[in-house]
């Protein structure tokens, strides 16, 4: 905390100082051209930098850049592209006149940097981050990049099984069909709203509480959406400690060439689907702007799920000078979603699209708020703050009892009082990094560190009593909330990392995180039967390091190896420091964050504009997980006690293979192209080490659960498809395969009768979908999900939303129609 304050301080002199000089800043020239490929066709998406200060554009579809309001000199300019050899060139920029430069670019062995070609023929280069971001470093990292634009997918209603077709190993939670909740893991880990992740937005942190409740209740409206950023496993030292690694959605950007660029989309689908997406964004000489609305609403397949969601985002910034861009966003969410609740296996096999609620309804008002500021302080050295909180609820009303209990009138014709949740967050955190790129015997390398803070509070309040009604009402039928908690958590971690290219194939980048965490649980957790409240009050304080290693090889020009070994943890959430029942819950008082490791090899690269493929194996160790005990005290009576209980271990491989045969066998066609790609995962992921423990009979029967398989980990999730691309009309075909899978930590073979605990099974489904681009500017998608009608589940759930089997939906189709000025 102490290295934070005073780091932010002198960061402030600095920018206070260039601030005062802005008014000696007066923008006179332009600087312009095209980039082209190898074939001289213009190369769309490809990132044209000024060095030493912030400027930066990406080419448009014509190949075009434009830098404006630039101060009379003489500047380099770097372009930087996926598998390109990163060119600089000089060049003066004249007062009053307009300077022309054009670019060719070509492939290069040394370098890997963001952004995809766009070539004339064959396979787009599949997309992984640079080796060097622009504030962090991911060489010898797995990462993978979906490009949103370049994907036939069902974006509306932020279908993750479409989104992440190309990602190998992404196990999705298909339980409810709005998309405003995504659930996604890799690796066996839960895909509880992506929790096992650092979710971000823009780089800024979007989830209730990453280290005290780090469920993600918001995700960004995918039509939005530029770009994925994936990293597994290694992203524990540049981005925080979690299991799952970092998942960032970067939103789309103003245009750079033009005061206004509008961009809707409009869109009707089944159950009474009605989507409106709407932006406009663009550049007025210093200022930057941009903003969208989105707003989509649908009755839903199952009974009584129909839903409306609200999102808007709106940005600014400002180029206080070429070395220092400020700006600003907020992004605003409001959902309503009626929660048709869960099933029993019986239910499920009679009429999968019925539901036993009618009264249960949850709402999710989320804003993010942040401030950016980019100061380059060098040539070879940037910086990068931001700032950022969230203020936000998560709201919950409903009889969620289990699927067993009917929610019937009683025999006087009265419905029970539904029970009310409701959580308001309020968080705020920064994170400074720099970046910096020095020279030493003979090589260039590159330094990346910073510092965060984060300081988040959770007001809970739970079990109210609700009113008998079936409609959305949060107003409390009592004085207070039985249970009223607050939840503190306070994180302080400095990072860094360093890229040695030990030669001009080689690098070796070490690294280290110190992290300092304190999290807390206090207030009343129940009211007794004399009306005396029930306290509680734990909390924990801890400071340690995490190490990580990785490295990268480029074998040949279309080939890269790659390996990391990344220590990771998992705080002690606020669920792990709250008692189930008081009287008879006992939580360890040396209760440890679970604590492992990551390990990943692979291979991966592009040949010929008709192979993509990267082929992985990976090894996580989960240890000292949390979980409880049934224990025996003085008396014999039994107890509940949270401790640390085993390990578990996930292994396996990551594979995806994308070949296009057209090209390969007759290099060009009239006629279209095709490419076949499989994305696949294997995963074995067991518990070494797991002791159970129950009461029977007044004695302690004591187990083990050791080589049992984790739960919600399928052993196979294998994606196929084909792309038929023909001009500006594209067609996708994907067959989505998930081998079975448990629910709980038991195995339990036979389902309980609530249908909570039981095996899930395998399933297969099929998508098709479909663009079309007009005139360089009109859109118009399509698409059938689920093409064949299956019935089947991705989960049981043991509360919200269920309890019980949560159906996937069934066959449903949408239909868009877009537009950009």
């Amino acid at each position: 905390m102490q290295v934070l304050l005073r780091l932010i301080p002198l960061l402030l002199i600095c920018l206070s100082s260039f601030v005062g000089r802005a008014a000696d800043y007066k923008p006179s020239g332009t600087l312009q051209g095209y980039v082209l490929d190898r074939n001289k066709q213009p190369a769309e998406g490809i990132t044209v930098s000024l060095i030493g200060t912030v400027r930066q554009v990406s080419t448009g579809p014509d190949g075009s850049y434009l830098f404006k309001n630039l101060s009379p000199g003489r500047y380099v300019l770097i372009v930087t592209g996926v598998g390109l050899q990163t060119q600089e060139q000089s060049a003066e920029v004249t007062s009053g006149q307009a300077t022309s430069l054009n670019i060719t670019i070509s492939e290069s062995v040394q370098e890997l940097q963001e952004v995809k070609v766009v070539a004339s023929t064959g396979l787009h280069e599949r997309e992984v981050l640079p080796e060097v971001g622009q504030n962090a470093i991911y060489a010898g990292k797995k990462t993978e990049v979906v490009n949103l634009g370049a994907l036939d997918a069902n974006l509306i209603t932020n279908n993750s099984r479409q989104v992440f077709s190309k990602t190998p190993g992404v196990m999705v939670w298909e339980s409810e069909g709005s998309g405003m909740q995504v659930g996604v893991a890799v690796r066996g880990l839960s895909p509880n709203r992506s929790w096992e992740f650092n979710v971000r937005q823009n780089g800024v942190d979007i989830s209730s509480d990453p280290f005290g409740y780090p469920e993600a209740y918001y995700n960004p409206p995918m039509q939005a959406v530029d770009r994925i950023e994936l990293i597994r496993g290694g992203a524990s030292l540049q981005y925080g400690p979690q299991f799952g690694g970092l998942l960032n959605y970067v939103l789309k950007k103003p245009a750079t060439d033009k005061p206004i660029a509008v961009e809707s989309q409009q869109s009707v689908g089944s159950y009474g689907l009605f989507s409106t997406y709407n932006s406009v964004g663009g550049s007025a000489g210093r200022w930057q702007y941009f903003g969208y609305v989105d707003y989509r609403r649908a009755d839903g397949w199952r009974d009584n799920s129909r839903y409306s969601i609200f999102n808007g985002f709106a940005s600014v910034s400002y180029l206080v000078s070429n070395r220092l861009k400020i700006g600003a966003e907020v992004s605003r969410a409001y959902s309503v979603n009626q929660q048709p609740g869960g099933l029993t296996d019986a239910q499920f096999a009679q009429n999968a699209r019925q539901s036993a609620r009618t009264r249960n309804w949850f709402n999710v008002p989320w804003t993010v708020p942040s401030v950016t500021v980019d100061y380059a302080l060098s040539d070879h050295t940037r910086l990068n703050l931001k700032v950022h909180g969230l203020f936000s609820e998560r709201n919950q009303i409903g009889f969620v009892s289990a699927i067993t209990n009917a929610d019937v009138p009683n025999a006087g014709g009265q419905l029970a009082n539904r029970t009310i949740d409701r959580d308001t967050y309020r968080n705020w955190g920064s994170e400074l990094r720099l970046i910096s790129q020095y020279n030493a015997l003979g090589r260039q390398h590159t330094l990346s560190a910073g510092v965060k803070y984060f300081n988040g509070f959770t007001d809970r309040r739970q079990q109210g009593k609700g009113d008998t009604g079936s409609d959305f009402n949060l107003t409390l039928q009592d004085a207070a909330y039985p249970r009223a908690l607050a939840l503190r958590t306070t994180n302080v971690a400095a990072f860094a990392e360093n890229l040695f290219r030990l030669s001009p194939r080689w690098t070796l980048t070490p690294g280290v995180r110190i992290e300092m965490l304190d999290n807390s649980v206090a207030g009343r957790y129940s009211f007794a039967a004399n009306g005396i409240e029930n306290q509680v009050d734990q909390s924990r304080s801890r400071a340690f390091a995490l190490f990580g290693v990785g490295t990268e090889y480029k074998l040949a020009t279309f080939a890269t190896f790659y390996g990391n070994y990344s220590q990771a943890y998992r705080p002690v959430t606020f669920g792990d420091l709250t008692p189930a029942a008081l009287t008879d819950f006992v939580i360890d008082p040396n209760l440890q964050d679970a604590r492992g490791y990551t390990i990943d090899a692979g291979f991966r690269g592009a040949y010929r504009k008709f192979l993509n493929f990267d082929l992985g194996a990976y090894y996580l160790s989960y240890d000292n997980r949390i979980g409880t005990l049934t224990r025996l005290d003085a008396s014999n009576r039994p107890y509940q006690y949270r401790t640390n209980l085993g390990r578990s271990v996930s292994k396996g491989v990551e594979a995806y293979v994308e070949i296009d045969p057209v090209v390969a066998l007759a290099g060009r066609s009239k006629v279209g192209y095709v490419s076949l790609f499989a994305s696949l995962g294997f995963t074995d992921a067991r518990y070494l080490n797991l002791p159970t423990a129950t009461v029977a009979n007044g004695q302690l029967v004591e187990g083990n659960l050791q080589d049992k398989q984790v739960e919600n980990a399928p052993r196979f999730i294998g994606r196929f498809g084909l792309n038929y691309t023909y001009r500006t009309f594209t067609l996708t075909a994907l067959l989505n395969r998930v081998g079975s899978a448990y629910s709980d930590a038991n195995n339990t073979e036979t389902a309980t009768a609530n249908a909570q605990t039981g095996p899930i099974p395998a399933y297969q489904v099929m998508d098709l979908s479909a663009s079309l681009r007009l005139a360089g500017r009109y859109s118009f998608k399509a698409g059938i999900n689920n093409l064949t009608d299956e019935r089947y589940f991705t989960r049981r759930a043991g509360g919200y939303p269920g309890p019980g089997i949560l159906p996937a939906d069934a066959r449903n189709f949408y239909v868009t129609v877009g537009v950009k000025l």
